[in-house]
């Protein structure tokens, strides 16, 4: 089992700046690839951004590409995820996630999720 705890949410107005981290803790060696997807109201769950911690590859998704930073603290066992230029679409349930190796947009590759921190960009 993975628990996975994520905080930094909170509102902002657009164009302004927020950073999410995701605490990992369990059994996370077999977990090679943490993430964040987010999640409005009655749509799907989707990958935005993803680490594999084994070779250091990332991925983002195009919508926010340029604006989202992934960057990870191997001691702490801790994932980050820096929001610059924030934008009132960007406003979701954020969630943290593991995988064994996928690393991408589809919530059901994903075995383990966090509970979840809000984000809203509104003037």
């Amino acid at each position: 089992q993975v628990q996975l705890v994520e905080s930094g949410g909170g509102s902002v107005q657009p164009g302004g700046s927020l950073t999410l981290s995701c605490a990992a803790s369990g059994s996370t060696s077999e977990q090679f690839v943490i993430g964040w997807l987010r999640q409005v109201p009655g749509e799907q769950r989707q990958g935005i951004s993803c680490v594999n911690r084994n070779d250091g590859h990332t991925w983002y998704a195009d919508s926010v590409k340029g604006r989202f930073t992934i960057s990870r603290d191997d001691q702490k066992n801790t994932v980050y995820l820096h929001m610059n230029n924030l934008k009132p679409e960007d406003t979701a349930t954020y969630y943290c996630a593991t995988s064994y190796i996928y690393c991408g947009r589809l919530e059901r590759m994903y075995d383990y999720f966090g509970q979840g921190t809000q984000v809203t960009v509104s003037s």
